[in-house]
């Protein structure tokens, strides 16, 4: 007979490390822009880096000329930092796009500021 791994006390036995897991994924996607500075304040190089983003997410039209997503756009906000505007909306279309866009924020320490939800209606 197999024994069960020992418990710590007041251990919940009901949810497991899988569950735990996926609950911790869950969440409402949520507009967002990517700042071109780190968290430290510097800027983010090549400076080109917002239309290279866009680049990865544009698409080809029916007229052969490739276009931005209208979902992931490249922009500028006052300071004059370059910046990405992502949509959640692209999250319904495809989860690994909107997951790929915040790990790319993340990994390279960048800015992110939530915007309202109706900022792409």
């Amino acid at each position: 007979m197999q024994q069960s791994p020992p418990r710590l006390a007041g251990q919940d036995t009901t949810k497991t490390a899988f569950n735990l897991s996926i609950s911790s994924m869950i969440h409402k996607p949520e507009n967002f822009v990517i700042v071109g500075r780190t968290s430290d304040g510097r800027t983010f190089r090549p400076s080109d880096w917002a239309d290279r983003l866009c680049g990865v997410m544009s698409v080809f039209g029916a007229d052969h000329r490739m276009t931005y997503s209208p979902y992931v756009r490249p922009a500028c906000n006052m300071r004059g930092d370059k910046t990405v505007l992502v949509d959640a909306r692209i999250h319904d279309i495809e989860p690994l796009a909107y997951n790929f866009l915040k790990n790319f924020a993340k990994d390279n320490d960048l800015q992110v500021e939530a915007l309202p939800e109706d900022y792409f209606d």
